[in-house]
């Protein structure tokens, strides 16, 4: 017998925002943001099958009063406002230990690479991660996933980088792997290898280390499909930006796509970015227009990190030059245990936007329809029919009201692949 179609119509919302039809590149006006009064979404299985206007939502849950069979009606019966799930398209989340001492230090007046140097930094959690069972890293990325999707983030990326050395990286990369076929409770997730994170200290030189990349980690994971992504830490401590260009152009032969830490702390990055053609530079702390004429000419997404500014004590990315330069802007949170711990996208969206004075829909845009072009994916960010049902209601009657609320308002219905998950 033939499986019927689960069908589901959910509504009616007092708003809302599809982040349809809007500019991937460039400054957008709040004006532009489509927005539905009173509306609801039929949900097929895992997919938008339908979105409808009010005068159509009222005619279709006529055929919806109760449960039966393939055909559910849930009704909301507060104030509430629709948007796309969150998308994070940059973070660290698995591994093991803390680097709450390094803060520390940093706040006593130790600079970054000066804590680097002295043993602490991305070598101390390589240390911790390297000790943490497969079962210990699948438990504490669990963790911070339930905290994800309670925040609304509905897809995540994650990137290896704390093994640095075969074993290791393959073992975060297939925690990643288990996780996204197992559980259902948290963002589906994105892997990214970053074994070039920083050289590890068996290795004697930088070339040396991504050569054995290159030759033996990379291609296993092809071989599982652990990640189709590559990235690559250029700055001053990790990687130089002529070595890191070899390094990315033969991943990229390999077959696998490109993403750039870049211009954190020093600019550079976004100059191998743009030569190599990759999908997006993230940081860009240090950019600057020719940074930005770079990044506009090699088509990359400009993926910024207020988190590690947080975190940091320093400056934001400049944003609303980027836009104004006519780049695509992308917000991540770059969660990770030393420079980013807080994780949470939504306030640290909502304080960038503040800071760099960005419209509300260059906001949401940039953690949701913009998000997913950084990670390659055209099913999602944006409440349309065809799209994956993963959307996110927020207890308001006004869209504004979420960012004015700087990340306290959290959504109380989140929907991911057509099932509620709260």
């Amino acid at each position: 017998m033939e499986n019927l179609v689960q069908k589901t119509l959910v509504g009616p919302f007092k708003q809302i925002l599809t982040m349809n039809n809007l500019p991937d590149k460039g400054p957008i006006k709040d004006n532009q943001l489509e927005i539905i009064e009173g509306g609801g979404i039929l949900i097929e299985d895992e997919i938008i099958a339908a979105v409808y206007e009010k005068k159509q939502f009222d005619e279709e849950r006529k055929h919806y009063k109760k449960k039966s069979g393939d055909k559910s009606y849930f009704k909301v019966e507060k104030d509430a406002v629709l948007v796309p799930g969150f998308i994070d398209s940059h973070t660290h989340m698995i591994y093991a230990g803390s680097r709450a001492k390094d803060y520390a230090r940093r706040n006593a007046g130790e600079s970054y690479l000066d804590i680097a140097r002295k043993g602490g930094g991305i070598l101390s959690t390589v240390k911790k991660t390297r000790e943490a069972s497969f079962k210990q890293l699948k438990q504490l990325l669990f963790e911070r996933g339930l905290t994800h999707i309670k925040c609304g983030i509905t897809t995540t990326e994650v990137k290896s980088g704390y093994g640095l050395d075969l074993e290791n990286e393959l073992k975060t990369l297939r925690v990643i792997k288990n996780l996204k076929e197992s559980r259902s409770l948290i963002p589906e997730l994105i892997p990214t290898c970053l074994s070039a994170h920083v050289k590890p200290a068996e290795f004697e030189t930088h070339e040396e280390y991504l050569n054995y990349i290159l030759k033996e980690i990379l291609p296993i994971i092809k071989e599982e499909k652990l990640s189709n992504r590559v990235d690559i830490f250029i700055e001053e401590g990790a990687f130089t930006p002529e070595i890191s260009l070899k390094f990315l152009e033969t991943a990229k032969k390999m077959g696998f796509k490109i993403t750039v830490h870049a211009d954190q702390f020093s600019t550079g990055g976004s100059e191998v970015a743009a030569k190599v053609g990759a999908i997006s530079a993230d940081h860009l702390e240090a950019s600057g227009e020719t940074e930005f004429s770079l990044l506009k000419q090699g088509n990359v997404i400009a993926t910024v990190l207020p988190g590690a500014s947080m975190g940091l004590g320093m400056h934001y990315a400049p944003a609303r030059r980027m836009l104004d330069a006519g780049l695509c802007v992308v917000i991540a949170s770059d969660w990770n245990p030393g420079t980013a711990p807080m994780g949470d996208l939504l306030i640290q969206a909502a304080v960038l936007g503040a800071n760099q004075k960005l419209s509300i829909a260059e906001t949401l845009s940039a953690i949701t329809n913009r998000a997913a072009m950084a990670l390659d994916l055209n099913d999602r960010g944006i409440i349309k029919p065809g799209y994956l049902a993963d959307f996110i209601a927020f207890p308001c009657s006004d869209h504004e009201d979420i960012f004015y609320n700087q990340g306290v308002l959290r959504p109380n219905q989140i929907w991911r692949k057509g099932t509620r998950i709260i």
